[in-house]
């Protein structure tokens, strides 16, 4: 039986690619130099699972780090003022299956955001009820791995699982000895998994 269920967000919980594509083409437009073309969906739904420091050099590796740190700051910040308002785009049945997943389980969140991200999630989808404690990449600067650890360790969880959608995910399940539940309908693909998920509310069934 588990006693918790850390999740992923972006490809597992939302998609909220639109949004941080509109916004960071809007940031895009102050630094020319860095890149001329419009950021696409597509190219963001490939970087997902990264944390933003990889994120940046993926899609501007022709400029210095000094500017595309700057840049990448202004675009978390816009994306999450927006998110905040807005919200992401829900996969089908979340709050719906975090709502039973809840009264039976202990729900948490483990991403490799930037800080603000996981709470403007929360605020614009009006989420947070659902989940006891939540960490990201630059909180810590750790990997995904050993921030599941982190939490893992501070809420004495003894048979926890993790749910994602990217190898990256699998691997930070790995690190951290749990069991991995693959989304399948996510952004990414994996080698290996425990459990699969076609849609998010099989796991109120496999649970």
């Amino acid at each position: 039986m588990f006693d918790g269920l850390i999740f992923d967000l972006d490809g597992t919980l939302w998609d909220a690619t639109k949004i941080i594509c509109k916004t960071w083409n809007v940031i895009l437009k102050e630094y020319p130099k860095v890149r001329k073309e419009p950021v696409t969906v597509e190219e963001l739904k490939g970087c997902m699972g990264l944390q933003i420091d990889e994120i940046g050099r993926k899609l501007f590796k022709e400029s210095d780090e000094g500017l595309r740190k700057e840049l990448m700051d202004k675009c978390c910040v816009l994306e999450c003022e927006y998110l905040s308002k807005e919200g992401g785009e829900l996969f089908d049945d979340v709050e719906k299956t975090l709502k039973i997943l809840s009264q039976k389980y202990k729900l948490y969140i483990v991403s490799n955001c930037q800080n603000g991200y996981i709470e403007s999630f929360y605020k614009g989808n009006g989420l947070g009820k659902y989940f006891k404690d939540k960490l990201c990449a630059e909180e810590t600067g750790l990997s995904k791995g050993e921030n599941n650890k982190i939490i893992i360790k501070r809420n004495n969880l003894k048979n926890p699982v993790y749910i994602g959608d990217t190898q990256g995910d699998r691997q930070s399940a790995a690190d951290a000895g749990i069991p991995f539940v693959y989304a399948e309908y996510g952004f990414g693909n994996v080698d290996s998994y425990d459990f699969k998920i076609e849609k998010f509310s099989d796991l109120a069934d496999i649970m």
